[in-house]
């Protein structure tokens, strides 16, 4: 029997040549686990976005995966060009962690057909998961969208299951899995390029009193609190995670604009160390503000007690390019919370004093 072309696009599969119809666009070194894997599997691949528009002018794929760290200040317009030759192909982006800021702006433009990017994957990705969408990021859809990949990628359960694996259910934050691993990705990328990085740890200040005296529901109304003004005070880029129990993790770091990749990336040793220099500044401003706000919250759930009841106490420790490991830098904030607590708790502590 005679299959339906159309049902053999909405599977993945190419009708002309029974391949699976997807284009990888960019160096999938970093990006893709198994990038030997690539032709074994029938994708097609092009290194720069000129080629991969020629292609897609005489070819049609369902998915067109990009490589976001290959484009650089020409990205946007890559992406537009792209999108303008092959308007019903879903457009994802392969990001990696530091990069999702860069991947969220480009989808939260204007919702249209011609948006650039549908959606995000964060690599490393295993290449057989373009055909699945297995991790891809949950985004809204625009209704009645037409076309033959866009509509149909990826599957919401899957997409559901990728969110449950890197957030925590209760607050909506960041995981510990998630928290880590960013944090050892952004530290690699900092000791290359200069990027400034301060981590803050913080927890509940007698949180094991909320669950005891008002149950279990009310202890997690607490933390849900935590993590709502937590968001207020940070910038939109920086990594907020609950890693456990009543304790928290920010991430603070510089989020540079896309650069030209004929750009250098990494700075003069002289520069990187100015600007390591001055980031517990900001996160120390911004942590004190979280701090004060807290303990002045009127929290409605604890009754006519509870304005001014709930503190925090935290560390902040400052990555040093030159000699800190991931590892060292959460060893160094948990033993700022430590002092912290030990010298009265409602205070945040910078590595070694008082702030």
């Amino acid at each position: 029997m005679k299959k339906n072309p159309s049902k053999m696009h909405s599977e993945g599969v190419s009708a002309q040549s029974g391949k699976t119809s997807v284009l990888l666009v960019g160096d999938a070194a970093g990006a893709v686990t198994n990038p030997e894997q690539i032709a074994e599997l029938g994708y097609r691949a092009c290194r720069d976005m000129a080629e991969a528009t020629a292609l897609a002018r005489t070819e049609r794929f369902e998915r067109i995966f990009v490589v976001l760290s290959s484009f650089g200040v020409r990205l946007e317009s890559s992406l537009q060009a792209i999108r303008q030759v092959s308007p019903d192909s879903a457009i994802i982006l392969l990001a990696q962690m530091y990069e999702e800021p860069i991947a969220r702006r480009l989808i939260r433009s204007p919702i249209s057909l011609n948006k650039p990017v549908d959606d995000y994957l964060i690599c490393p990705v295993d290449a057989k998961s373009f055909t699945n969408g297995k991790q891809a990021v949950k985004m809204p859809r625009p209704k009645g969208q037409a076309g033959f990949g866009r509509d149909s990628y990826p599957d919401a359960r899957l997409r559901e299951l990728e969110r449950l694996a890197t957030e925590d259910d209760l607050t909506g934050l960041k995981n510990r899995r998630y928290v880590r691993e960013f944090l050892r990705q952004i530290t690699e990328r900092a000791k290359k390029e200069g990027l400034r990085v301060t981590l803050l740890l913080f927890d509940i200040d007698n949180f094991k009193h909320y669950n005891d005296t008002y149950g279990h529901n009310v202890g997690d109304m607490v933390l849900k609190q935590a993590a709502v003004m937590m968001r207020r005070c940070c910038r939109a880029h920086d990594v907020i995670g609950r890693i456990g129990g009543d304790e928290f993790a920010v991430i603070f770091w510089d989020c540079p604009a896309p650069r030209d990749k004929a750009q250098p990336a990494q700075k003069p040793k002289a520069e990187r160390r100015g600007a390591d220099a001055g980031h517990p500044s900001e996160a120390l401003f911004i942590s004190e503000r979280f701090r004060s706000q807290i303990s002045s919250a009127d929290l409605a759930f604890l009754g006519h007690e509870g304005k001014g009841v709930l503190t925090v106490s935290g560390g902040l420790a400052a990555f040093s390019s030159d000699t800190m490991t991931a590892e060292e830098l959460l060893e160094q904030a948990d033993k700022a919370l430590l002092e912290a607590k030990r010298s009265g708790k409602n205070q945040i502590y910078l590595v070694g004093k008082p702030v």
